[in-house]
């Protein structure tokens, strides 16, 4: 089972869809906010959210969604990994609910040789979340650094 890619392995523009998606649960949200001190009122009292928010309901928060869609491409695109060396930009451009479904696909946008270490090269790819309608909720861009086959 192929778990991430050497850097000869990364094709320009190649998209890769990340299998499998996840619904997303209140207990999920509520546990991520626990974990990361996400105390917001929003997150655990809904009749706050049905009051104050446009939505009229709770939204999953967003560092759990980018948290997600980081996770997701982990097989694909970072499973080799040394190390992630820059997120930006980061968008969350629609809101995912409770019971929403998230699927994820990265593309390669570039890719060079390691100026620090010549057994090495980075990748940027652009990972972007649908939800179960195909609405697009987050996108991004990252960097990391893969080790090149061993010649």
């Amino acid at each position: 089972m192929r778990f991430g890619r050497f850097y000869e392995e990364f094709d320009l523009g190649a998209v890769y869809r990340h299998w499998p998606g996840k619904t997303v649960t209140e207990d999920d949200n509520h546990l991520f906010c626990q974990l990361t001190m996400n105390h917001h009122p929003l997150r655990p009292d809904a009749s706050y959210a049905a009051r104050t928010t446009q939505f009229k309901r709770d939204v999953v928060v967003s560092s759990y969604l980018y948290s997600l869609l980081l996770g997701m491409s982990v097989a694909d695109v970072s499973g080799k990994a040394v190390a992630n060396l820059e997120v930006q930009p980061l968008r969350h451009v629609a809101p995912v609910f409770h019971g929403d479904t998230v699927h994820g696909e990265s593309t390669v946008l570039s890719k060079a040789e390691s100026r620090s270490r010549n057994d090495h090269g980075v990748v940027t790819v652009e990972t972007r979340g649908y939800n179960q309608d195909g609405t697009l909720v987050c996108v991004y861009q990252r960097k990391v650094i893969v080790p090149r086959r061993v010649r």
